[in-house]
């Protein structure tokens, strides 16, 4: 081959070995750029998502009947919403609020009382779901009982002890134009425990002097106490500790000691049916995933442990002070706010 046509191909191929040469090393730090960009993201994002509670859902809090537990719900949707979170008061059923819990509709059942509200809460847990929470420092009791003016004024000799209500003597003097004659005992909503009252009067012999009526809300058994306080009549009403009522004074009906399975709906018969209530615990639970989606909120409501005294005082803000929930939640927090902020860390 003829050299002078050789030494042409030659230089062209070390122009383009240098072009490529050059261009590739041009190219290669935005390369390098790209890979870091990419490998630093997630870590950037992870954070973000874990410490904004705005990237997560509402948080959804019960709402039931009794004053203290609708205060308590409003106490922790404030609290959560100034730790940037979204809160939402759901309506709900003393005991179907444990399947809701479950599946995830609700994140908290923050007053589980043990004497009507084990059960259920333990079937949920057994299911899968729930977790239990702790409990709150406050001794609790739910049973039937009188005023205690109605013992300073011995409408019914013999109180607290049950055996004294034998006396048609004592039935007389609670009689309502809705008994029948009869000695009336007004029980919470039959939503709360079914036909234990009921079930009770029978099995203690009471039941040809005394009816149990059904309340349709906590403010209907207040309202009744205010009605016979004012009419001078007695009155048997339920009620529970801590309340509202422990300020000015509650006498609780004392009956057979409470044993497991004395209850009909818990395998007992009309020979142990007549048992009373068991002294027992103020518990919380939650949705499993709820510390996970809101680990801020669930750090501040597993420290939240309120005791029997600022539970009477949420309850004492409405069904004493005549506020509205939300206004007795609002001035709960500003009476406690070194508490709510020391729960918060």
């Amino acid at each position: 081959m003829d050299k002078s046509k050789i030494l042409p191909i030659v230089i062209g191929l070390l122009i383009g070995i240098a072009v490529t040469f050059v261009v590739t090393s041009n190219k290669q730090p935005e390369i390098v750029e790209v890979v870091k960009e990419v490998e630093v993201q997630p870590a950037s994002s992870a954070a973000a998502f874990n410490n904004d509670p705005a990237s997560a859902d509402p948080i959804r809090l019960p709402v039931l009947n009794w004053s203290s537990q609708i205060v308590m719900a409003n106490v922790m949707s404030q609290i959560f919403q100034e730790m940037g979170y979204e809160a939402e008061l759901v309506p709900a059923d003393s005991v179907a609020r444990y399947e809701a819990l479950r599946t995830g509709e609700l994140h908290t059942a923050h007053e589980t009382w043990q004497s009507t509200m084990a059960k259920p809460f333990y079937e949920a847990m057994s299911k899968g779901g729930v977790i239990d929470t702790g409990n709150h420092k406050a001794p609790t009791l739910e049973e039937m009982g009188v005023p205690n003016w109605v013992v300073e004024q011995n409408l019914c000799p013999g109180l607290p002890n049950w055996e004294a209500m034998l006396s048609p003597e004592c039935a007389k003097n609670f009689v309502t134009a809705d008994s029948d004659g009869k000695g009336r005992w007004l029980e919470g909503p039959i939503e709360w425990h079914g036909n234990v009252i009921p079930e009770r009067v029978e099995a203690l012999g009471l039941s040809d002097l005394w009816t149990v009526k059904f309340a349709g809300s906590a403010d209907a058994l207040w309202a009744e106490l205010a009605a016979a306080k004012k009419e001078g009549r007695g009155t048997v009403v339920f009620n529970w500790t801590p309340n509202f009522t422990d300020y000015e004074g509650y006498t609780f009906i004392e009956f057979p000691p409470f044993f497991q399975g004395c209850r009909i709906e818990d395998g007992g018969t009309m020979e142990t049916a007549g048992c009373g209530s068991p002294i027992g615990w103020l518990k919380k639970g939650a949705h499993y995933k709820f510390p996970i989606t809101h680990p801020q909120a669930y750090k501040f409501y597993s420290h939240m442990v309120f005791d029997s005294k600022q539970i009477g005082e949420m309850a004492s803000y409405v069904d004493l002070d005549g506020m509205t929930h939300a206004e007795a939640a609002t001035a709960f927090i500003a009476n406690n706010r070194a508490l709510m902020d020391e729960w918060k860390q």
